[in-house]
């Protein structure tokens, strides 16, 4: 699963863009909860200024590709609570891994058994012939 700053981080290019393209390709299964939906779409209107209409197109195509889950648990693992949600998430969805480029969460290294990674080195296990 990717944390939020991965999908703003896509719009820009990048490895990020790279791993979240492989997810479009069904590479592998992205995981999101409404919350991470919330936030993704409150950075691009708040910081980004993007128009609602892109917001949406953008929210959609992840929710399209993603298994959405509703986290049952609410956690404070963290003291920056959208973090929180990214561990609930993972924990609730059965995530293999949760990749991110926050510090706080790569700070954790892992989380219930799911380590965190940074997007090049998730790119790296994709295998050479990512990014195509």
């Amino acid at each position: 699963m990717f944390d939020t700053n991965v999908y703003v981080s896509a719009l820009f290019g990048g490895t990020p863009e790279d791993i979240y393209r492989a997810a479009l390709r069904g590479r592998f299964t992205l995981v999101v909860s409404p919350a991470i939906l919330a936030e993704l779409a409150g950075v691009l209107r708040e910081k980004l200024g993007l128009s609602e209409a892109d917001i949406v197109a953008y929210v959609r195509q992840i929710g399209r590709r993603a298994s959405a889950v509703k986290p049952r648990s609410v956690l404070g693992v963290l003291t920056d609570e959208p973090d929180n949600r990214v561990l609930e998430c993972a924990v609730e969805g059965r995530a293999d891994l949760i990749v991110s480029g926050d510090r706080h969460l790569i700070g954790l290294g892992e989380f219930q058994g799911i380590p965190v990674v940074r997007p090049v080195d998730f790119l790296r296990t994709l295998g050479p012939e990512w990014p195509s």
